[in-house]
């Protein structure tokens, strides 16, 4: 795995903004629901009492009054007769509680006040009073059976229980805050691991880095319903859109990259099947003959071109009849189109053969004659992984242009596609990003531009 782009993942996360909202509102709706609706209210209180040991009755006692109060073993010798059946069953019973021994001990905690001889018992109950009364209770009784088991005559409770006026467990505001940095980090852990084992290519300003090349344009995803047919043509139907700047921008970037060389033939091809190859073939010769350029729009994608579909045409008689027929007819292959200065040749009839076609010598002399006729010529080929289709027709184009989707295509397979065209010696002008994120494109225009 390469080394994570941090602007990148953060760019990545602002898809994950809505779900995480949504989480977090759960998560603290849920926290908040149970505080207030199911959890059952306690209430806590203490009460403190010293152990003094009068001087005559030192030596009775054979201990001193600092060797009682300081040892750790002794303030666990108290805690466990505060929590005794001794002490807890006198005050069942004369409180009358419907409690057990072992229920009403997890309710009591007994802590030793630093450097004092004081110990402190808290109580928490589901009732107010209860708790003040049981905690009182347990310090009276305590103090006598201390009395009894120390022979220590000066034992005394300093603060009596109040009767608490709050809640011990609300804890709404801060089980809120919880449950919000949960929610917020975990969506974001789940979002960094999907990124992390996400192999697809996403627009980023160092991506011809990653890809191996140079990118010849990127096609801004269009929010334009483009289900029916004809409605991809968005150059034509809507020229002003971003998406069809978009085109243009190719366009210029083909221009200028090929002024020493020139260019007269381009062939589009993708890695896999719907990445929108056909799209950007269409629109940028559409795009061309807007420049005034005579152009021929071919589908040499013999297995599922779909050019026909695009532009409403027939297509019995189209670039796979025309491989069988004498190259001098091809005249009635070429269908003119409602489009300025733009041909079509459609796919024609599926044959048994398709790669054997496209590798005839008398596809290589079609594709000459072709270019004697038009200024520009554009070939939608089929996707390179799995087919040779495309990589034998680059062999016959001047530009070959590899369209991948954005956050669609696995970066293994745009490698595999431009190895087997690199294998062929085809003269690959770089890739065509299509269906980017608007935001995401100007994220990285702005930071590219500082």
């Amino acid at each position: 795995m390469e080394e994570i782009d941090i602007k990148d993942f953060f760019s990545y996360l602002k898809k994950y903004i809505l779900p995480m909202v949504i989480v977090a509102i759960l998560a603290i709706g849920g926290v908040v629901f149970y505080d207030l609706a199911l959890k059952t209210p306690m209430y806590k209180t203490s009460t403190t009492v010293v152990l003094a040991q009068k001087s005559e009755d030192s030596k009775q006692a054979g201990t001193t009054l600092n060797d009682i109060t300081v040892s750790q073993k002794l303030v666990a010798t108290y805690s466990e007769i505060v929590k005794s059946k001794l002490v807890l069953e006198q005050v069942i019973d004369n409180l009358s509680l419907d409690t057990t021994t072992e229920k009403l001990s997890k309710r009591v905690t007994v802590s030793a006040v630093e450097d004092t001889e004081i110990i402190k018992i808290t109580v928490e109950d589901a009732d107010r009073d209860t708790a003040a009364k049981i905690a009182n209770k347990i310090a009276e009784v305590f103090s006598k059976e201390i009395v009894n088991i120390y022979q220590l005559n000066n034992v005394s409770t300093i603060d009596i229980a109040p009767v608490p006026d709050k809640q011990s467990n609300n804890t709404t505001i801060r089980d809120s805050a919880i449950a919000l940095f949960i929610s917020v980090f975990g969506v974001a852990a789940i979002a960094f691991v999907i990124y992390y084992f996400d192999d697809t290519i996403k627009y980023s300003e160092d991506l011809e880095k990653k890809v191996n090349l140079p990118i010849a344009g990127k096609i801004i995803r269009s929010d334009i319903d483009n289900r029916k047919p004809g409605d991809e043509l968005l150059v034509d139907r809507y020229p002003k859109s971003i998406v069809s700047e978009s085109i243009k921008s190719l366009r210029t970037n083909l221009q200028f990259s090929s002024v020493d060389n020139g260019f007269k033939t381009i062939l589009i091809t993708s890695a896999n099947a719907s990445e929108g190859k056909s799209f950007v073939a269409a629109n940028l010769a559409i795009s061309f003959a807007q420049a005034n350029k005579k152009v021929l729009l071919v589908d040499c994608d013999l297995r599922k071109g779909r050019m026909h579909k695009l532009f409403d045409m027939p297509n019995l008689n189209g670039f796979s009849t025309l491989l069988t027929d004498e190259i001098a007819n091809s005249k009635k292959y070429i269908q003119k189109t409602n489009i300025k200065n733009l041909s079509v040749i459609p796919r024609g009839v599926f044959p048994p053969n398709p790669s054997e076609l496209l590798s005839s010598n008398k596809c290589k002399e079609l594709v000459k004659d072709l270019k004697t006729k038009f200024d520009i010529i554009i070939f939608d080929g089929a996707p390179c992984n799995g087919v040779t289709d495309s990589v034998i027709m680059s062999t016959l184009v001047d530009e070959t242009l590899i369209v991948a989707k954005d956050n669609k295509t696995p970066k293994a397979t745009l490698d595999a596609a431009r190895e087997s065209l690199q294998k062929v010696n085809a003269h690959i002008s770089g890739i065509v990003l299509n269906c980017v994120n608007r935001k995401v494109a100007k994220y990285y225009s702005y930071y590219g531009d500082k």
